[in-house]
């Protein structure tokens, strides 16, 4: 599947078939040296790359990356509340001093956790929905895209309560992450022919697992729903460019450039205000 994409990318059409002897990519005969060049290529600015793995039993790939931002969250976790534990006050969410001008609150309070029990529900769900984006999407790609969709979901907190509150976690991130994958389907409906039944089981498969773990009645609801749609949005329109940009090592590296920048220069801003 890999390698008929990097085809596809390149304007190969390649046919994967399953045989007597395994699978197989069948193309053109004038396509063929073309073909094995692009993949020879392929295979060599990949060398080395073990985060992507199948998952046993599924057509899924899964990207062992998402470890990474697990050890991130446990950080700020432990940097918060054990070595300097006023820091949660200049970061969390807070409407009245975000709605005055603190906008950094938007994303610094997307690394923040209330207790352990909180940290720990969003570093295993986010590790496999996460993981999931990022192998779809590419690692950068992804933590970019969920970050902002959970920083979304904060701007709906503000923009549908009334009354003052005060939030924080990596849920809207990790709902961001959810509508991320169940969106990836709807960007080639019209290109595979995917029956609208498809496409329903996969709108309907997101939405019941939002609901699984995002509408606990103690937990902000709006959040978790705001940062799922802007997910699927975003997953929407990521879907429309060709894989082999999207797993660029480029792309990615920009990605996660972005991303950091964005965690850095919002904490600076939330410490400076403090």
């Amino acid at each position: 599947m890999d390698w008929g994409l990097v085809l596809a990318s390149q304007g190969i059409e390649a046919i994967i078939n399953r045989s007597a002897t395994g699978w197989e990519l069948i193309v053109e005969a004038g396509d063929f040296d073309r073909a094995q060049a692009v993949l020879r290529q392929y295979r060599i600015e990949n060398r080395g790359w073990v985060w992507k793995h199948p998952l046993v039993g599924s057509e899924l790939v899964f990207h062992w990356g998402s470890l990474g931002w697990v050890a991130a969250i446990i950080a700020v976790y432990y940097w918060s509340m054990v070595v300097w534990p006023g820091v949660r006050s200049a970061g969390i969410l807070d409407s009245r001093r975000a709605g005055a001008g603190e906008w950094w609150r938007l994303f610094t309070a997307v690394s923040l956790h209330e207790n352990l029990p909180h940290l720990m529900s969003n570093a295993t769900t986010g590790f496999v929905l996460l993981g999931l984006a990022m192998a779809r999407y590419g690692a950068g790609v992804a933590l970019l895209a969920a970050f902002l969709a959970g920083a979304a979901g904060n701007a709906a907190d503000l923009l549908i309560y009334s009354e003052p509150h005060q939030s924080l976690g990596a849920s809207g991130m990790v709902t961001g992450a959810l509508g991320l994958i169940t969106s990836q389907s709807f960007a080639f409906w019209r290109k595979y022919r995917i029956g609208p039944k498809f496409l329903m089981q996969a709108a309907a498969g997101g939405g019941l697992i939002l609901v699984l773990i995002g509408f606990d009645p103690s937990a902000d609801i709006v959040a978790h729903v705001g940062g799922f749609i802007v997910g699927a949005i975003l997953g929407f329109g990521l879907g429309h460019v060709r894989p082999a940009i999207l797993q660029h090592g480029l792309a990615n590296t920009a990605g996660m450039a972005v991303l950091a920048a964005m965690f850095f220069t919002t904490w600076l801003l939330a410490l400076g205000a403090q």
